[in-house]
């Protein structure tokens, strides 16, 4: 995690140096050094609602709503779709694999990024059986928010047998760009599951710095009805001076975070930290655990084409090729 937000209210003096943590009426001081007092000072409060143009409603402005429904089940021995749901400014699309292939699906955001006050709804249903790889048609761009946050929340149902992969593309911020992401997945306990979202700070090439912005991705990952992952990422403000800490980003502007959930996912982690060794050469900083049938790898990288070059070959490890479309 590079920086996790504090889960109870909080408040900052600049007299009294202390971190005030609140729950259910108790009040805990925590004396800071001058350091961590300017850290804090540049990670918004969200308490301070005028702040930033993303805590406010803004002008009435046009905003996007898209949903989609995809149902995958088994028909002559291959993975078919039951059920696939359009509306509005979200469309599906399933290009053509080769013989034998998992079936692939292609997410698409027709307004062509998302800024604030937008809603994406996805709901993915993978039955018995099947095989199938998600992903996006290209790097959703997240534009400044001239009021609210833009939202996309995923919910992901994998039953038994089925191996499903979650794989979009990754998400660009700019300057101001407010983005909440919530992955939900639901799965047997005999299901396979690769999920992966990743994250770029402004575009490179163009020289961009995201000084500001807010961003929270939510993971809930439940197999045969027991929690096994959940983890909460959150940058509200001061996003450029957080990232520049050792702690938290080491001058990182792209990160990406990729869970395995398999049957043999505690087996494949040497193999994986055997690729890292030359992913570091290359740049981007790496690490892997696994634990009772569950793999976690999270990435760090100043270059984001780096980032992407270490994640195709990792998933090429993991699961084989990529989706044609990170290709286009």
């Amino acid at each position: 995690m590079i920086l996790a937000g504090l889960p109870f209210g909080r408040a900052l003096s600049g007299s009294a140096q202390f971190l005030c943590l609140r729950r259910q009426g108790a009040v805990t001081k925590i004396a800071l050094r001058e350091d961590h007092l300017q850290m804090l000072a540049n990670v918004a409060d969200t308490s301070t609602s005028g702040q930033f143009a993303w805590r406010s409603a803004g002008a009435r402005m046009q905003r996007t709503y898209g949903a989609g429904r995809l149902a995958l089940g088994v028909r002559d021995g291959r993975t078919a779709i039951r059920e696939c749901y359009q509306e509005a400014g979200l469309r599906i699309r399933m290009p053509r694999v080769e013989p034998g292939g998992a079936l692939e699906a292609v997410v698409i955001n027709t307004a062509g990024g998302i800024t604030g006050g937008d809603r994406f709804v996805l709901d993915i249903a993978a039955g018995p059986a099947t095989r199938a790889v998600v992903t996006s048609q290209a790097a959703e761009k997240v534009y400044r928010s001239s009021g609210g946050i833009g939202r996309f929340n995923t919910t992901i149902t994998v039953a038994a047998g089925a191996d499903l992969a979650w794989l979009p593309q990754e998400a660009i911020l700019f300057d101001g760009s407010a983005l909440e992401r919530s992955l939900t997945v639901d799965m047997d306990a005999g299901a396979t599951v690769l999920a992966l979202e990743s994250v770029v700070f402004g575009r490179l090439a163009r020289g961009e710095r995201v000084e500001k912005a807010y961003l929270f991705d939510r993971w809930r990952i439940r197999r045969g009805g027991r929690l096994v992952y959940a983890e909460g990422l959150r940058f509200e403000g001061g996003v450029a001076q957080a990232l520049t800490g050792r702690a938290c980003g080491a001058g990182a502007v792209a990160a990406a975070s990729l869970i395995l959930v398999a049957p043999d996912a505690e087996q494949r982690v040497e193999a994986v930290r055997l690729l890292l060794e030359q992913v570091h050469v290359q740049g981007v900083e790496a690490g892997v655990s696994a634990f009772d049938g569950l793999l976690s790898l999270r990435l760090l990288a100043a270059d984001p084409f780096a980032l992407r070059t270490a994640l195709v070959n990792i998933l090429v490890l993991l699961r084989g090729p990529v989706p044609r479309v990170w290709s286009c």
